[in-house]
């Protein structure tokens, strides 16, 4: 039998959060124009929670279970985004070493652009090995938004 999908909005300093839950982790968090019809459940409400302290500064990690589905390599390369401490960066060739092939920084970044849990999967917190912001499906200001909050220069 399938959980029932719930949903659920939130308005953040990079724009409004839709969230996305089964009745047991979080399945997608992402940036949209606009809210749409809520259908919220306690997961939602713990995972805007915990986004709105965060975005105060006041939280460095999520305790919300989260279920993104992808593929077998797609989710190797987010649960290594999960293990990125707040604050630090690291290089899409670190992760795709640390996913098992140093030869694919590409593939790395695929999976990456393909996040579906944003900021709560942080790939945010990956650049590129020469420290340029590359890439964020959300927007480069975003990315540069979320690294500054890390740093204590977004507050």
């Amino acid at each position: 039998m399938m959980e029932a999908t719930c949903v659920g909005y939130m308005d953040s300093p990079m724009g409004v959060i839709r969230m996305e839950a089964s009745d047991t982790a979080i399945r997608r968090v992402d940036l949209v124009e606009k809210k749409g019809e809520s259908r919220e459940n306690e997961i939602i409400r713990k995972c805007r929670t915990e986004l709105e302290d965060y975005f105060r500064g006041e939280r460095k990690t999520f305790d919300i279970p989260l279920a993104p589905e992808g593929t077998a390599w797609q989710e190797r390369v987010w649960k290594i985004l999960e293990t990125i401490p707040y604050g630090t960066t690291t290089s899409y060739g670190m992760v795709a070493a640390k996913a098992g092939n140093p030869k694919a920084s590409r593939a790395a970044g695929g999976a990456i652009h393909n996040n579906p849990i944003l900021i709560l999967i942080p790939c945010h917190r990956v650049i590129g090995k020469n420290g340029s912001l590359t890439g964020f499906g959300s927007g480069l200001d975003n990315k540069r938004y979320l690294l500054e909050l890390e740093s204590g220069a977004g507050r």
